[in-house]
């Protein structure tokens, strides 16, 4: 007997139960809760005998129609899935589609959106639903379980942030994002200054809101990486630092090899060849729109509707390519969430830290992968033969991987990457701190590039207005950049342990069993686990950071013929 058959049998059985033995009563909505008088014993009085247990299969009786309460939980996940696809579209192609003259109208669209979601979440009779479906595992199934454990999560995070304050916030990010993109493009700090201060400002109010007890920047790691804080990002980024900052010292000393990819590299062929990579990436094109914007994302509203975007430089060829097959490894994670998760809370990536290891894994450990530079350049070729003409699959891997400080996050190569993370990170505490403000952090930023990376920030475009993520109140993501790159080291260990030949598919170009690893240890589940529950199963370990700083050492020791 399949489960579906068994839960709607013991429904059955337990409905007519309780309808034979429930007393005469006043009629009653259909989910209320049976009230059932507690016993009452004088001081010396005990109980005859202890009741017995329940077995497992049995209802409790607060329960009084398990069937409309399942019906309920469909009909909460469809509005919340409509609302999430609206959300999905509007703020997906505001950075792409929209006039800067919509942002006002497309702000108060976005808030009513807002509210509506919230209040639909946080409706009193949705908590007694959750809870009377948590209080009785036998009526569901395995996803119902996941769906119920999750959205009370969600409901958790918003039941105590008044309403007005989360459409506040909508409101505000959607007008930031603006300035800041005409800030970036215009060198001017001074437009972008007072948003940034209210952007922390209520990032630090609404995590008061969340958890009064705790550290308001903890309350945002643990949002975007589920148990995470200050404590945990300290450990890992000492453990990371003690691995790079030696390593690139003596990777700095070697000298730069001279392989180099130069050209002029014509925007339209550089779509066209960012749109055949994402197919030989694996994902299906038929649910897949790919488009320009200033800071490359991956956004969407379903497994079957996500948005790739790039941004084309014509004498950085490279820069387009990784930054697709970055994004086309978020893309590939929404896009082999079980199709039974569809249209429900489940539905997604479980954590930031989680997407950025599959956007990373496709970026490096597979693009940048020596194995894969010959169906790389193969492809390039098609598109630019005339610059490419005489560059070799080694001189490619090369060039990819040259290990030189720089200003850029998202040009940085693996070896100088997290020291980018960590001055964001750094920056972060000391706003939501206090010791910080806005107007400090153009000279943090010149500092702590000079300490980390010894190089001169030479402008503000090129320093803390190059990332979009603080105009969108994103405090608490960055970390999950350098985490997500280890959790890929650690994948890509266990997956070359249960038999897969990485390099073998990397080299044919057929990405296929690799696709298969990740689809059955980590894609397949969405929200249905955790991430620390998605490592103990894909690798039989808790997460550690030794693959990473092992993967980085022997990689670059490698091309720079450490000792």
């Amino acid at each position: 007997m399949d489960e579906t058959r068994k839960i709607e049998e013991i429904l059955e059985d337990e409905a007519a139960k309780m309808e034979a033995e429930a007393a005469p009563e006043p009629e009653k909505d259909a989910d209320a809760t049976i009230m059932m008088p507690a016993p009452i014993f004088s001081a010396d009085e005990k109980p005859a005998e202890k009741p017995a247990e329940k077995p497992a299969s049995s209802i409790n009786a607060a329960v009084i129609n398990p069937k409309a309460d399942l019906a309920a939980l469909d009909a909460l996940e469809f509005e919340l899935f409509a609302l999430r696809y609206a959300m999905g579209e509007l703020t997906s192609f505001a950075e792409v589609l929209d006039p800067d003259g919509a942002t006002d109208d497309r702000g108060e669209a976005v808030g009513y959106l807002m509210e509506k979601s919230t209040n639909a979440v946080c409706a009193p009779e949705v908590g007694a639903m959750l809870d009377r479906l948590d209080a009785n595992p036998a009526i569901l199934n395995a996803t119902q379980a996941a769906q119920v454990k999750i959205i009370k999560r969600d409901r958790a995070e918003l039941l105590d942030v008044p309403v007005e304050e989360q459409v506040a916030l909508a409101k505000l990010q959607n007008e930031s994002a603006l300035v800041w993109r005409k800030a970036k493009l215009s060198n001017d700090w001074a437009s972008f200054e007072p948003y940034l201060d209210k952007a922390v400002e209520a990032m630090i109010r609404i995590a008061g809101y969340k958890n009064p007890d705790k550290d308001p920047y903890d309350v945002w790691l643990d949002d975007f990486e589920h148990d995470t804080d200050r404590a945990f990002y300290d450990t890992f980024f000492s453990e990371v630092k003690e691995t790079v900052v030696p390593l690139l010292a003596d990777v700095v000393a070697a000298g730069q090899p001279t392989e180099k990819i130069e050209g002029v590299f014509g925007e339209a062929r550089q779509w066209a060849l960012a749109k055949e990579l994402l197919e030989l990436e694996g994902l299906d094109k038929d649910r897949l729109w790919v488009g320009p914007t200033e800071h490359p994302f991956t956004g969407g509203s379903s497994r079957n509707y996500v948005i790739v975007t790039g941004h084309v430089y014509e004498d950085q060829v490279l820069s387009n390519v990784y930054s697709m097959l970055h994004e086309g490894g978020h893309a590939l994670y929404e896009q082999n969430v079980d199709e039974k998760y569809n249209r429900t809370s489940l539905a997604g990536g479980t954590s930031s830290g989680m997407h950025e290891a599959q956007s990373r894994f496709f970026e490096n450990y597979v693009g940048r992968s020596k194995a894969f530079a010959r169906p790389l350049l193969t492809l390039m070729k098609k598109y630019f033969p005339g610059p490419l003409g005489r560059i070799t699959p080694n001189q490619l891997y090369v060039a990819a991987n040259r290990a030189e400080p720089g200003l850029i996050r998202t040009e940085a190569d693996e070896l100088t990457y997290p020291l980018h993370i960590i001055v964001r990170y750094e920056i972060e505490q000391l706003l939501f701190s206090g010791e910080a403000k806005a107007s400090d952090v153009p000279g943090l930023w010149r500092d702590k590039y000079k300490n980390y990376l010894g190089v001169d920030v030479p402008d503000y475009t090129r320093g803390p207005l190059q990332d979009v993520h603080w105009s969108e109140g994103l405090f608490g993501y960055f970390p999950t950049y350098a985490l997500g790159s280890a959790y890929g080291a650690q994948l890509k260990y266990h997956m070359i342990a249960d038999g897969v030949d990485f390099d073998g598919a990397c080299a044919s170009g057929n990405l296929a069993p690799l696709r298969a690893w990740l689809t059955h240890n980590i894609w397949r589940h969405g929200r249905s686990k955790d991430p620390a529950e998605l490592i103990q199963g894909a690798c039989g370990e808790p997460f550690s950071a030794h693959y990473f700083c092992d993967y980085l050492r022997e990689k670059f020791s490698s091309i720079y013929r450490l000792k």
